[in-house]
């Protein structure tokens, strides 16, 4: 199970307090944190699917993901790892991004037959897992 616990805009010392952990596959591949090659983004990465789950860039964006496993995958569908990458690439704002990306939800892996919506993170404490952001979820 992946999850995200990040304090955003709610204490005077920091922005953002971040801890991640990412819980995948351990036969999957994967690079530590390191510059990429166009020494603009600073993440781990994803060698099957190429992507990230965390990363920033020299521009002062942010991005993470967590994984849903699922059951039945698409087998052709594009790698969510790339969602953090083209985020930290364009010069879109959040929102603009995100705004974008509600028509694309059907080319990934992920919970099918759910509204994509978009949701403004609040200052506070905040908790993503394998739902929506602060939904509880059990672990088995």
């Amino acid at each position: 199970m992946c999850i995200v616990v990040f304090i955003w805009q709610a204490d005077c010392r920091y922005s953002l307090v971040l801890l991640l952990n990412r819980d995948e596959y351990h036969n999957r591949p994967t690079k530590e944190v390191h510059w990429w090659e166009d020494g603009e983004i600073v993440g781990g990465k994803d060698e099957v699917g190429g992507g990230t789950w965390l990363a920033s860039s020299t521009n002062g964006k942010l991005a993470f993901l967590t994984n849903v496993l699922e059951l039945h995958t698409l087998p052709h569908a594009k790698t969510r790892g790339d969602l953090p990458l083209r985020f930290l690439q364009s010069n879109k704002s959040p929102m603009e991004f995100a705004k974008e990306l509600v028509n694309e939800g059907n080319k990934y892996n992920g919970p099918k037959g759910e509204p994509i919506t978009i949701q403004e993170v609040q200052p506070g404490i905040h908790v993503l897992s394998n739902a929506k952001l602060d939904s509880p979820w059990p672990k088995n």
